[in-house]
């Protein structure tokens, strides 16, 4: 079946753009297009989507109060789609601010068109599309903006064990499970497990939430220390 795209931005020629490159695919397909957030809001209510191409600066209703409504209402919890913040401008407050909405990535807007598509079919597979390194490059700029917290041992990292917490410092950190299973001499599968485990615990949709989560908790600070 072929994922279920809708597009979201105020800008009629982008939408048109990104039409023309997801329509080429035989694995997708644009069902819905919105101009503003609300209208995507209102949209949703009858189309079945799979994956939301989000724009963040929108009139009227902002991508990120959207992302808001779509993934933490019904839809989120029925299985609902998920979102793909599409941003102009690199370390965007606005992108900061949707990922902890509950969106599974950020792209810029002159991405790639082969980025776009793989990143596309990894947020339906359930997989989040920021890179490890680049969650925390924007994370360490906007860290001033988050509840300061001086005890990092919060009710929600007291249900991790020790290793789990370990694993989820290294997530924070920026390195990818190949890297964590080098440096706690693990194999990747199981390092694998624990993020599993982790996001489970946890309550989190994505590896992106679990870092937002770490430094909320102040797991870790800006400049990655611990």
């Amino acid at each position: 079946m072929a994922i279920r795209v809708m597009l979201v931005d105020d800008q009629v020629l982008l939408r048109t753009g990104f039409r023309m490159v997801l329509q080429a695919q035989p694995d997708m397909e644009v069902v819905a297009e919105a101009g503003d957030g609300g209208e995507a809001i209102e949209v949703l209510r009858t189309a079945e989507v799979d994956v939301v191409l989000m724009d963040v600066r929108m009139p009227k209703m902002d991508g990120v109060e959207a992302t808001r409504r779509i993934c933490g209402g019904e839809q989120e919890r029925d299985g609902g789609p998920r979102v793909l913040i599409l941003t102009t401008f690199d370390l965007d407050e606005y992108a900061f601010a949707a990922l902890k909405a509950g969106a599974s990535g950020f792209m810029l807007k002159d991405v790639p068109p082969a980025e776009l598509l793989t990143a596309i079919r990894a947020v339906h597979s359930g997989d989040a599309v920021v890179a490890p390194s680049t969650t925390r490059r924007l994370l360490d700029r906007f860290a001033p903006l988050l509840p300061h917290t001086t005890q990092p041992t919060s009710p929600q990292l007291g249900r991790l064990t020790e290793r789990e917490r370990e694993v989820l410092l290294l997530v924070a950190q920026g390195l990818s499970n190949g890297e964590i299973a080098q440096r706690l001499v693990l194999s990747e599968a199981t390092v694998k497990t624990h993020v599993g485990r982790i996001l489970t615990k946890l309550e989190l949709r994505d590896r992106v939430q679990a870092v937002v989560l770490a430094y909320e908790t102040g797991l870790v600070r800006a400049g990655g220390a611990a």
